[in-house]
């Protein structure tokens, strides 16, 4: 058993499509970042990465490689997939606090599990993705930026 955490947080500035967990988010602002963006995926490579004791997504995918511009997060997902099935480990749960104002999460959750599921080869019913506000405090709470928050389980 190993456990992983991991944390992400990007400003939201506006020209930017908002991507979290695979999905397009409608709103007037995205995050900045050299790939796409999608703090959930960052996050979660991390805790992944983490509990294999194999460092951070920057070591793996560094932000001044431009192999990584605008690229979809979803190839460091599906990197961490490939390093967990040469060491025969498997994802047991997920868990993960995705903090920013707007725009509301709620309809959009299945959308991103379904897309984690696919991804990690998880079933969605070990994937718990919980929306949560900064509530006027912080960048996040201000609506400055965006913010996950990741455990993971490895069996």
């Amino acid at each position: 058993m190993r456990i992983g955490l991991g944390y992400d947080i990007h400003p939201l500035v506006p020209g930017r499509k908002f991507i979290l967990g695979g999905v397009v988010l409608p709103f007037d602002k995205g995050p900045k970042g050299h790939s796409d963006g999608d703090c959930l995926y960052h996050a979660l490579t991390d805790a992944v990465l983490g509990a294999l004791g194999l460092g951070d997504i920057g070591r793996h995918f560094p932000d001044g490689d431009p192999k990584w511009k605008d690229a979809d997060s979803a190839v460091f997902l599906k990197e961490v997939r490939r390093l967990l099935e040469d060491k025969k480990l498997k994802i047991e749960n997920i868990d993960a606090n995705l903090l920013l104002e707007a725009p509301k999460l709620v309809p959009h959750i299945p959308a991103m599990t379904k897309n984690l599921s696919e991804l990690l080869g998880t079933a969605e019913d070990r994937i718990n993705l919980k929306a949560k506000r900064g509530e006027g405090l912080d960048a996040v709470g201000r609506g400055e930026a965006v913010a996950a928050q990741v455990i993971v389980l490895l069996m």
